[in-house]
């Protein structure tokens, strides 16, 4: 595959997409087992490591609902749900402009389509998330994320750091993500994330929660 991409940010996001669209069917949906395999081991093993030295472990995870070209984490969202009792929101514009609220998720939810043709929760909203996985198209072995362009989880981010509130941030992505041959210069207002997870491993490395 050319994973051959151009600086400027709108031709990037649009050439992101392209590789994206282009990933083999088959590839695909191994992709994306490998992907919830290794998520759900990280979290296990830190919430056995955590709880066994009377340390918090994450309890609160806002996921995404995951669209047809992303790595799809919905059946590891009902495992969390109905095997190990954690809690799981997803995000919902509930405001064109304004960061994105957190409703909590359970399989038996009612769902509404969003502004943007996304599935969100008819629920109540969720206590600050402790993890926070976050929907990635292009990505830097630092942490840098290029997302679709709206802001949403900047602002979101950003909002709950005013809050001084401490949790986790995943980029889940496509390895044809990767921008690292790339000239690429994040925003002012991008946030960083504190790792990265594609169908090839962790392309920045899994936190290490004390």
């Amino acid at each position: 595959m050319n994973n051959t991409l151009e600086n400027n940010a709108v031709p990037l996001r649009a050439r992101l997409k392209q590789l994206r669209a282009e990933i083999n069917p088959i590839d695909r949906h191994r992709g994306a087992l490998l992907i919830r395999g290794r998520l759900f081991t990280w979290l296990a093993t830190t919430r056995a490591r955590l709880l066994a030295a009377n340390r918090p472990a994450p309890q609160h995870i806002a996921a995404f609902w995951s669209m047809d070209e992303e790595p799809e984490l919905q059946p590891l969202l009902h495992q969390w749900v109905e095997e190990n009792g954690l809690t799981v929101s997803l995000p919902v514009v509930a405001d064109i402009d304004a960061p994105l609220e957190f409703r909590v998720w359970t399989p038996d939810t009612e769902m509404q389509i969003g502004a943007y043709g996304i599935a969100e929760p008819q629920s109540e909203l969720a206590p600050l998330p402790d993890l926070v996985l976050v929907p990635t198209l292009g990505y830097t072995r630092a942490g840098d994320r290029i997302g679709y362009g709206k802001g949403y989880y900047d602002r979101t981010l950003a909002a709950i750091k005013t809050q001084q509130h401490s949790c986790t941030t995943i980029g889940i992505a496509w390895s044809c993500g990767d921008l690292s041959s790339q000239a690429y210069t994040p925003a002012g207002h991008d946030v960083r994330l504190d790792a990265v997870l594609t169908d090839k491993g962790w392309a920045v490395p899994a936190p290490v929660l004390l």
